[in-house]
């Protein structure tokens, strides 16, 4: 049986907004296997932003237990949060986050900067992922001087780098026309090929296909979480 890498049981994370508590989950029960790429849906208000928060070690819930490659996060403080989301989770964002003043390169290197790696070995390991993402011939080149799709390949090799327990992208496709979408959807069915486990947070039926499990949430509760049996494929 393929190991288990995200246990989470009964995530509750409530909010005030005034004098009002909103609950944003409600109790929610995911369960994630090594290598599994999984779409997570659901509309605005549903709680996905929430749930991918609280995965990505960015927030702590109120109530239940998550497990992330056997620590249970869920109570750890803000320092020990940093520490693991640094070592276990690669983060690819809608907007890139990109620094920048930094070339391609120094972009991909800076988390192994936070995990005390010396400057030959980030080097080393920042080369290897820029090619294996198909931009070998731009790892010089700063953001603006790059394509959308490109920007994004420097952040999903930035995600990589560190070769962290899982993938967690948010909205990866949204700046992106359909053609270098279907680019960086193709890429990810290779990095999911290569081992990884990828989570991939969508309001979009499109990108959520050619995931194998999807998992929609809504108003706080998962509302299904079912196999898909229509993957399509790039690759």
């Amino acid at each position: 049986m393929a190991d288990k890498i995200i246990e989470i049981k009964g995530l509750k994370r409530e909010f005030a907004v005034g004098s009002e508590i909103v609950k944003a989950l409600k109790g929610v029960d995911v369960s994630v296997m090594k290598n599994e790429y999984l779409a997570m849906m659901g509309p605005s208000g549903s709680g996905k932003s929430t749930l991918m928060n609280l995965l990505g070690c960015l927030d702590t819930p109120t109530g239940g237990a998550y497990n992330l490659n056997g620590t249970d996060v869920s109570s750890l403080k803000d320092d020990d949060l940093a520490e693991i989301r640094n070592k276990e989770i690669g983060f690819i964002f809608q907007t890139f986050n990109l620094l920048p003043r930094l070339t391609a390169l120094e972009n991909v290197s800076l988390p192994l900067v936070y995990a005390g790696y010396n400057s030959e070995d980030r080097k080393i390991k920042a080369v290897d992922v820029l090619e294996k993402v198909g931009l070998g011939d731009r790892m010089d080149h700063r953001p603006n001087q790059l394509s959308g799709g490109q920007r994004q390949r420097v952040a999903v090799a930035r995600a990589l780098v560190n070769d962290p327990s899982i993938i967690l992208a948010d909205e990866p496709t949204g700046n992106l026309d359909s053609k270098t979408s279907l680019d960086i959807m193709r890429l990810f069915e290779e990095i999911h090929e290569m081992g990884n486990t990828l989570i991939v947070v969508t309001h979009e039926e499109e990108v959520a296909s050619y995931a194998h499990r999807i998992l929609r949430l809504r108003d706080g509760l998962v509302e299904s979480d079912l196999n898909n049996e229509n993957i399509v494929k790039l690759i």
